[in-house]
Formats: C-alpha cells, sequence, structure tokens
C-alpha cells in the first residue's frame, strides 16, 4: 500500500507539473476577466452557448463514450499517403484573391491586398502530446516557414486542433493583428504576444480596419479549454467583410438558431466556411452532424460553402474520407456551390466556375 501511494503520489505530481507547462496557456485574469464577468454569455464562472448544450447527447454517458473509443473498430484512417499541391504562399502576386486549405480547420486567405489566417496547426499534431493525434501522412506540407506576413490572424477557440502552441509561437513575429473571442488573449501574452495586437470580443463585437476591411465576432455552439478546466475563454465565429467579399468563418459549431441569425444580420455570404467532420451521435450538439452543413450554409444565405475540420487528424469514430463523400453527395441536392479542394490547392475568390477533383478517391 505505501508503494502504491507512492506511486499515485508521483504520478499526481508529474501530471501537476505538466499542466503546468507553457503549452497549456494561462487563465485569463485582472483587467481581462473583469470584462468578461460584465459578458451577458459568462454566468457562474463559465461562458455559455446561446441555448442548452449539454457536452454529450441525452441519454449518453461517459462511460459509453470511453468503452466505444476503447473496445469499438477504430475508424479507418488512410492507407497511402494524402495527395496535395503546394502553392507558394510568399510569392502569390498582389492582386491575386485566393483560399489556400492547409487541411482541418486550417487556411490561409489573400483577398482584397491582405493576408489573413485562420487557426493555423503546423505543427504535425493536435494534442499535449506530439506522439498523439498526429497529422496523417502527406497532410502537413506547410510549416511556419512557408507563411508570409500576416495581416490578420483568426483564432477561434483555444482548443488544441485550433490554437496550436508550437506554430502560434513560430509565427509571432508574422503576425500584425489577432482576432478572437473574449479570454484567449491571456494564452497568446502568455506565449510572448504583444498585448497591442490582440483584439478580444464578445458575440457581436465588431472592429473596423483600413481599406475597408470590418470584422464581427459572432456566436458558435461548442465550448473550450486546453486543460481540466472548460469554459473560461470564449469560442466564435467571425463575419468578415472586405470591399468584395463577405465571407464567414465558422470555427466549430453544432447546428443551432445562430446561423439563421448571422444569416439575417449580415448575409448573403459569398463563401461561408463550416466544419465537416469529428462528429458523433453522442455529441450531436457541439459539432455537426452529416447534412446539417447543408441546413446552416441556407441559414447563412450563402452561394458557396467549403467544407472543413476534416482530412488531416483523427478526433472522432468516423472513417477519414467519411464527411468529403457525404458531403459531395448531397452536390445534386442543393444550388449551393460545395468546393473541395485538395490541401495547398489555390481556391480563386473570384471565378465561380472553378471545379475541383473528387481527391480522396
Amino acid at each position: 500500500m505505501t508503494v502504491l501511494l507512492i506511486i499515485l503520489i508521483i504520478i499526481g505530481v508529474a501530471t501537476l507539473l505538466f499542466l503546468n507547462t507553457e503549452r497549456f496557456g494561462k487563465h485569463p485574469s485582472g483587467e481581462r476577466l473583469l470584462k468578461i464577468e460584465q459578458s451577458p454569455n459568462y454566468k457562474n464562472g463559465r461562458f455559455q452557448n446561446l441555448n442548452h448544450t449539454p457536452m454529450l447527447t441525452e441519454g449518453v454517458g461517459y462511460s459509453k463514450v470511453l468503452y466505444q473509443f476503447l473496445f469499438s473498430s477504430k475508424p479507418k484512417e488512410p492507407s497511402i499517403k494524402i495527395p496535395s499541391i503546394k502553392t507558394d504562399l510568399k510569392n502569390l502576386k498582389p492582386d491575386e484573391n485566393v483560399l489556400i486549405w492547409m487541411g482541418h480547420s486550417s487556411y490561409f486567405i489573400q483577398l482584397d491586398g491582405k493576408t489573413i489566417l485562420v487557426d493555423p496547426v503546423l505543427s504535425g499534431n493536435a494534442s499535449p502530446l506530439s506522439f498523439t493525434t498526429k497529422a496523417y501522412n502527406g497532410t502537413n506540407i506547410y510549416t511556419t516557414d512557408d507563411i508570409p506576413k500576416i495581416d490578420y490572424l483568426f483564432l477561434s477557440h483555444d482548443h488544441w486542433d485550433h490554437m496550436d502552441y508550437k506554430t502560434l509561437k513560430k509565427l509571432k513575429p508574422k503576425i500584425k493583428t489577432v482576432i478572437t473571442g473574449l479570454g484567449n488573449g491571456a494564452h497568446l501574452e502568455h506565449w510572448g504576444f504583444n498585448q497591442n495586437i490582440i483584439l478580444e470580443g464578445d458575440w457581436y463585437d465588431n472592429f473596423s480596419f483600413d481599406d475597408e476591411f470590418e470584422v464581427h465576432i459572432t456566436p458558435a455552439r461548442h465550448f473550450s479549454g486546453r486543460g481540466f478546466t472548460s469554459a473560461k475563454t470564449l469560442w466564435a465565429s467571425f463575419v468578415l467583410k472586405t470591399p468584395t467579399k463577405t465571407i464567414f468563418i465558422g470555427g466549430d459549431s453544432g447546428y443551432d438558431s445562430h446561423f439563421k441569425e448571422i444569416g439575417n444580420k449580415f448575409g448573403p455570404f459569398d463563401l461561408v466556411i463550416l466544419e465537416n467532420g469529428q462528429y458523433d451521435n453522442n455529441w450531436k450538439h457541439i459539432h455537426m452532424l452529416p447534412g446539417e452543413q447543408l441546413k446552416a450554409a441556407n441559414d447563412l444565405n450563402t452561394t458557396t460553402i467549403l467544407p472543413v475540420h476534416a482530412g488531416k487528424f483523427t478526433l472522432a469514430n468516423h472513417n477519414w474520407d467519411e464527411p468529403f463523400i457525404n458531403i459531395s453527395n448531397k452536390k445534386t441536392e442543393t444550388d449551393i456551390k460545395i468546393i473541395t479542394p485538395m490541401i495547398g490547392v489555390s481556391v480563386n475568390l473570384k471565378d465561380s466556375l472553378q471545379q475541383f477533383k473528387n481527391w480522396w478517391n
């Protein structure tokens, strides 16, 4: 019993020390916390979704999820190298208006003379442990060295597959402005970012910039947290208005009424970027199930949808290619254009006729 107690103490101390390493960031405090506590979306010490949002579907317990994770058949991961094309981001022509998907929820945009980066995860994995949640072979073709100077960095929330410590530390000198939800600046300042470049906002806050660029922070139906404590920072989506385009940056979100509200307030949209993977009926409120992407796109009043949050990491029990197959099969059922570019392919934001292959085949 004494030996067992010593082992448990050692494990507990090691875990505590690990959770206090820099990669986990920092909880909001001081003036930042005071501002958070004034938010109508922050109650009882936690941020809340607009509507009741349990982490697991009604009737599902954590024991069931754990059992399925440990004993059910594992999802099929790609058996061969994922195909990709590496567009040179640093040598794009200034007048090119393009989007380059980098796998999962990371993408680069050059539009109307500005460079934009969203949720970059370029370190090869999406967890605090480098040997877990590793990127599929062929999907990690971009590194921080390939990224040019960035005018606007969007961070939707602080989960490991969206806010990557290693990537952000290396990108820091290249970032002009960070736009994110309330509280996330605490992580960034802890990692050495200058507080003067961090713009944090609540849902429906907005920021105006030079050259007719405008950003609105909008709701999402999700949660946040990098350790055992959750909902201390705000999760968000974004509306980006440029001189020529209106784009919805969806982040992570289950389906809910906020899509319709955002569409009514800011639509129509030229492009909406929505999550399309890592779903499960066990957690249907915090990630969209297959088919709900088109419901959200209709609510948002858009002409084009880019499905993301798939194709690079395994975070759920579906096969790696299932999200692409499901949504591509919907193309004949809707007038909304569904674009599915391969990693690294240059999507021309001014060419509505551009076509994309079913590269996952």
